[in-house]
């Protein structure tokens, strides 16, 4: 798990490529999902339809702590990279850590003037249905 702080620091001060290079990496972070995701038939709820590639997001709470799992098909490693930092950044808190994250935390990667709001749209998303996930998740527990 990267801290938020650390992940900003890393993408403000890279330039368009060192970006592309970080998600890159990133992306081949991102863990596979247990088979008992990949398997499910409801999968389609799990979907961020405000994204343009097929992004999917779980969210599980266990022992206080937020799980998040997430599939974006390889053949779109900038996707899988940002989608990548989100969990990277919110895997193994506690759903008061995520919920008290900034909520500027996408604008202060300056993804928007280095790949485009397209991104940016998809990215606040996935964030914000992680947050709504755990909001959900963690009243239960």
């Amino acid at each position: 798990m990267a801290s938020i702080d650390k992940i900003v620091r890393e993408f403000q001060g890279a330039d368009r490529q060192e970006m592309i290079e970080l998600l890159i990496d990133y992306s081949e972070d991102l863990p596979e999902i247990p088979r008992r995701f990949a398997e499910r038939m409801d999968r389609d709820l799990y979907q961020v339809h405000e994204c343009e590639t097929p992004v999917f997001i779980w969210v599980e709470i266990e022992n206080g702590k937020a799980r998040i799992f997430a599939d974006v098909p390889e053949p779109f490693p900038t996707v899988r990279g940002l989608v990548s930092i989100l969990v990277s950044a919110f895997d193994g808190l506690s759903p008061e850590e995520i919920e008290s994250a900034p909520v500027d935390f996408i604008s202060q990667l300056g993804v928007a003037q280095k790949l485009g709001i397209r991104r940016v749209r998809g990215l606040s998303a996935v964030y914000a249905r992680i947050k709504s996930e755990v909001k959900k998740h963690g009243a239960g527990t």
